[in-house]
């Protein structure tokens, strides 16, 4: 069976609904996975995603900030929310497949939005900046995200780090700049190579390419200069590697009417 997922930091999922609508047309989607969707649980537009196509949904939302979905056209056997530093700030949601989606073996998806850690890359300075290492720290020690032998696991999310020398537009002059700040490569890599897990991106694309999935909204133009990073990630487990048979990061959407700053990115999976 093949499983399309996209993964896409909406930035506020009732404000851009109709762009959601566009990529599900576009990518045709069986799984959506949703960050800062921004709005409590009630007010999550659950009608008009199931004219789409999608009658199964699970949500972890708070009114005006974070927040997370999966948006599915299969069923799911079970979903779950973690809480990461005694926060409950909507950063996580999980959901797993199995029988009831016909899959032989079962599929664990978890679905996060990592605290961005605002301007100023010290802990000591910045409570911001210390909960997202601390957050870090503690994806790295949760053990339902180790994945072993032949667990078929899925992480994907914005993990506001970019954590390689060319997932940024330039190294030198970002290394003092949140998101790709030698610590938190540092972290989040470590959170990675302790789950054992496959970073798809990196798979496909030669590690000498430049790949982004974020542009500022600061820039009048984001296409001038190309001033990008890549935050927004799909990791599998080794079970998975070799499932993989496509992968894609739709930057158009970055140039779509009152966009998201992230674009979406879609891993092709046979399950």
């Amino acid at each position: 069976m093949r499983l399309v997922l996209t993964t896409w930091n909406i930035n506020s999922v009732r404000l851009r609904i109709d762009l959601v609508a566009k990529l599900i047309k576009q990518v045709r989607p069986d799984v959506l996975c949703l960050q800062e969707t921004k709005c409590i649980d009630d007010a999550f537009p659950l009608k008009r995603f199931k004219r789409l196509g999608y009658e199964h949904i699970a949500l972890n939302g708070q009114k005006g900030y974070h927040g997370v979905a999966v948006i599915s056209k299969w069923p799911f056997d079970s979903t779950g929310v973690r809480t990461f530093c005694d926060k409950v700030d909507s950063r996580h949601i999980s959901v797993a497949f199995g029988e009831k989606a016909q899959l032989a073996r079962p599929l664990v998806l978890h679905n996060f939005y990592v605290p961005a850690g605002g301007d100023i890359p010290d802990p000591a300075l910045n409570p911001k900046f210390e909960h997202k290492l601390q957050f870090l720290d503690e994806m790295k020690a949760c053990e339902p995200l180790h994945p072993r032998g032949d667990d078929r696991h899925i992480l994907v999310g914005d993990l506001n780090v970019a954590p390689h020398e060319h997932d940024v537009w330039s190294h030198k002059q970002l290394l003092k700049v949140v998101s790709h700040t030698p610590i938190e490569c540092e972290k989040l890599l470590a959170a990675q190579s302790h789950g054992a897990w496959v970073d798809v991106a990196r798979e496909r694309i030669p590690m000498s390419e430049k790949v982004y999935t974020w542009w500022s909204y600061r820039a009048a133009d984001w296409t001038v200069g190309n001033r990008g990073r890549r935050l927004d990630h799909i990791w599998v487990s080794r079970a998975l590697k070799d499932n993989v048979t496509d992968f894609s990061i739709l930057r158009d959407a970055r140039s779509w009417e009152r966009p998201s700053d992230h674009v979406p990115v879609t891993v092709t999976l046979d399950v």
